[in-house]
């Protein structure tokens, strides 16, 4: 009965999302896209630090290559959209797997701290190197094409590129999530509960770290991918470490112990902050001081609480 409910409930989401652009304006469709984005960004430092216990204060990193990727392919090379997103993510995963080689070996705030580090170096480079990068101005400029694979779409309709990020995003969620569930998630999740005794049973515990790392990497790499012609720029300040606070809050805010949460703390993140703007212009004050209240009074997230909530009145 409760995986009925369950199944329901996500049928009605899913519809719900697709209906978007035939009963919102376009405005609410900008709004779903970003949330979808930056949902999927979430999703992927989720897993490692929901599931492998892993704070990473320097996972724009990846998002923000990303972007600059796609950018620079669509630029240059004028392929299709896919291939753009192809590439954004094999340059996130040589990133993250270059700087995971050298964090995962520490622990705690010290992998935090190094993450940070690394961060803060690839915003730097992206800042400076202006015969790439266009330095602060950051890459504009560029069309979407074709999407590929033979499919006509017309990408620079708000509508078309929603739905597009919305099966990306879908594909991409299900593939974690067979991820999470599978053996190698279940190890990731013992590592985050004690990794002395993962590795006193004879596993890598850095191997597998590293591995989670990547694939995080990855994926937000697509991310970013996906942000760039959503924004018409790939700028420095999609690499900048204050965006690495981003996703943390949005996991921390959904709920980190769900892998729905993230998604659900992009939600909350993104309309709290767009309805407020409407309202003030100390948005970001009182942004602050909501988002700090939903986060000391709903300590398993709003998905956590909202199950903990219905398991009490179904008792």
């Amino acid at each position: 009965m409760k995986t009925k409910v369950l199944m329901a409930i996500l049928a009605v989401v899913i519809a719900g999302l697709i209906a978007v652009p035939w009963i919102a304006s376009y405005f609410y469709v900008f709004i779903f896209t970003e949330i979808l984005i930056l949902g999927l960004f979430a999703a992927s430092f989720n897993l490692i630090f929901g599931y492998t216990g892993m704070l990473s204060f320097g996972h724009a990193a990846f998002f923000g290559i990303g972007s600059y990727a796609t950018a620079l392919v669509l630029i240059h090379l004028e392929w299709p959209f896919l291939a753009c997103l192809l590439v954004s993510m094999g340059a996130s995963a040589l990133l993250a797997l270059v700087i995971g080689f050298m964090s995962v070996r520490l622990n705690e705030v010290y992998f935090a701290m190094l993450t940070l580090a690394f961060g803060m170096m690839v915003f730097a480079i992206a800042y400076q190197w202006r015969s790439v990068t266009n330095g602060s101005d950051g890459l504009a400029g560029f069309t979407l094409g074709s999407f590929g694979l033979g499919l006509d779409l017309t990408l620079a309709n708000p509508s078309v590129y929603y739905h597009v990020v919305l099966a990306i995003v879908a594909i991409a969620s299900v593939v974690l999530y067979v991820i999470c569930r599978s053996s190698f998630g279940m190890i990731l999740k013992a590592i985050r509960q004690n990794p002395e005794r993962v590795s006193f049973a004879g596993l890598n515990v850095r191997t597998y770290r590293l591995v989670a790392f990547v694939i995080a990497g990855t994926f937000a790499g697509l991310a970013g991918g996906l942000i760039a012609p959503f924004l018409r720029v790939a700028s420095p300040e999609l690499l900048h470490w204050s965006m690495s606070a981003e996703p943390i809050l949005m996991a921390i805010l959904g709920g980190t112990g769900f892998f729905l949460g993230p998604f659900i703390g992009s939600a909350a993140f993104v309309l709290l902050e767009t309805w407020i703007t409407t309202y003030t212009e100390s948005w970001m004050l009182v942004l602050g001081i909501i988002l700090a209240m939903m986060v000391i009074f709903f300590r398993k997230g709003l998905l956590g609480t909202a199950i903990d909530w219905w398991m009490e009145v179904k008792k």
